[in-house]
């Protein structure tokens, strides 16, 4: 796992590919953008991928985040200015997503948010244990990372190599920095307005089976106030839906019509059933 310590970076999966579509992905609350690597082979048939990676000891705010995300994504257009951009946002990266979103509204093509941890809010019992998490001693969060695997995936979808890198990143991420995103958490919030400006489609993708968050919930109340939503549920799916052998982000974008024709011509994959 490359080590990220000044600022957050985007990383590049296998290759560039600048005549191609961008697609920025932005990680979980393990910040690595690690954990997409069993998507990146799909999506690069159609997509020039980056994932966000934020230094593990990095403990900046919503906005200087949100800044640091589209002075990459700029960087990027100054190379290739002329192709659309899909911003696409897992757990903690969801709620990053939509700050970005909100701030350059007519920057992204499409959008796709992944069981948003802006669903934390609905967990009045994981806000209270956010409250506790900084008195736990630095030598338990190993065994407290272990204990919380069930939550995160499920682990009977996952192959055993998968299950392991979800473990190794979990433990990765200092317990500073843990109660610092969680704290983020606590205190997101987004204006209801402002996602009423997104005119873009947005894909919202929710794992039924999510043990940590009510993520269909809150799909359905984000379908609810943006403009042009649809909602995708993954029946059997848990939180780290993306790490699970039998779903391709890919896929799911194509099925749903969510790729630009340029795309779903050239690049059509063959279609198997999710969940």
């Amino acid at each position: 796992m490359p080590e990220v310590e000044l600022k957050p970076c985007f990383l590049t999966p296998k290759r560039v590919q600048p005549e191609y579509p961008l697609f920025v992905y932005l990680p979980g609350m393990d910040g690595t953008g690690e954990l997409l690597r069993s998507q990146t082979s799909g999506l690069e048939a159609g997509f020039d991928v980056r994932c966000l990676a934020i230094p593990r000891k990095d403990l900046t705010t919503w906005e200087e985040l949100t800044n640091n995300v589209l002075d990459l994504i700029h960087a990027e257009l100054e190379k290739s200015s002329q192709r659309s951009i899909y911003l696409c946002g897992e757990s903690f990266g969801g709620c990053l997503a939509m700050k970005v979103a909100t701030k350059a509204p007519h920057l992204f093509k499409r959008i796709i948010l992944i069981n948003p941890a802006s669903a934390f809010r609905l967990r009045p019992f994981l806000d209270w244990a956010s409250h506790l998490s900084c008195l736990i001693p630095e030598s338990l969060y190993d065994i407290g990372a272990l204990g919380l695997l069930p939550f995160l995936a499920s682990l009977e979808r996952l192959d055993r190599s998968d299950r392991y890198e979800l473990l190794k990143t979990m433990r990765s991420v200092p317990s500073v920095t843990v109660n610092w995103r969680l704290t983020l958490l606590r205190e997101f919030e987004v204006d209801d307005d402002k996602l009423r400006r997104l005119t873009q489609p947005v894909l919202l993708i929710a794992g039924a089976s999510d043990r940590l968050l009510p993520s269909v919930t809150e799909v359905k109340r984000i379908a609810a106030i943006l403009p042009k939503s649809q909602v995708f549920i993954l029946p059997n799916s848990g939180h780290a839906c993306l790490l699970e052998q039998d779903v391709s982000l890919y896929e799911i974008l194509q099925n749903n019509n969510f790729l630009e024709t340029f795309n779903h011509k050239l690049y059509k994959l063959p279609v198997k059933e999710l969940g």
